[in-house]
C-alpha cells in the first residue's frame, strides 16, 4: 500500500489540529453558555430560580457548538483530502472526541469556581452568583465527532472521487 503512510500521517496530524482546536470550542463554550445563578441563605446554597433551564442551555450550547466544529472540520478536511480514504475518517472521529474533551474541561477549569460552599460564604448570604460551568449530558461529547463523521460521509457521496465503471465488453456481460 503506497498511500499508507502518508495517510496514517495526514490522520494523525488532523486529530491533532482538531485536539488544538478544541481550546477554541472550550472558549467559546465557556463564552456563550448561560450562567445558573446560585444564592446562599448562609446555611445552604440553593437556585435562584428553580424553574431556570439554564444549566440545559449549557448542555445546548455545548452541543451545537461541537456540532457546528464537526460539520467545519469536514469540510475542510474534505476540501483538502478529498481521497482521504479510511485512517482520515478515523483520525476526523478522534479529534473530533479529543477536542470535544479538552474543550469540556477548559470550560469547566476556566469557569466560576467549583468550590461552592467557599464561593458562598465568599460572596455572603443573600449574594447571587454563579454556578460551575459543567456539563450534564456527556454524551453531547460526541457532538463533534458524529457531525464530523456524517458531514464527510455526505460530502463524499456527492462529491468524492468515483470508481470507474465497468467495462461493457467484459466478460459474463
Amino acid at each position: 500500500m503506497p498511500g499508507s503512510a502518508k495517510e496514517l500521517r495526514d490522520a494523525v496530524l488532523v486529530a491533532v489540529a482538531l485536539t488544538v482546536v478544541g481550546v477554541l470550542l472550550g472558549l467559546l463554550w465557556l463564552w456563550l453558555a448561560p450562567r445558573v445563578p446560585l444564592i446562599s441563605d448562609g446555611r445552604a446554597v440553593f437556585l435562584k430560580d428553580t424553574e431556570g433551564e439554564e444549566a440545559a442551555g449549557a448542555d445546548g450550547t455545548f452541543t451545537l457548538l461541537a456540532a457546528g466544529f464537526g460539520v467545519i472540520a469536514a469540510a475542510v478536511v474534505f476540501r483538502l483530502r478529498k481521497h482521504g480514504g479510511i485512517p482520515l475518517v478515523v483520525g476526523l472521529a478522534v479529534g473530533g472526541l479529543l477536542g470535544s474533551l479538552v474543550a469540556w474541561r477548559l470550560g469547566v477549569w476556566l469557569g466560576p469556581t467549583q468550590d461552592l460552599v467557599a464561593h458562598a460564604k465568599e460572596v455572603g448570604k443573600g449574594v447571587v452568583f454563579d454556578a460551575p460551568l459543567a456539563l450534564g449530558a456527556k454524551s453531547a461529547l460526541l457532538a463533534w465527532p458524529v457531525a464530523a463523521l456524517l458531514t464527510h460521509l455526505g460530502l463524499t457521496a456527492a462529491f468524492g472521487p468515483r470508481d470507474p465503471e465497468p467495462d461493457g465488453d467484459a466478460p459474463g456481460h
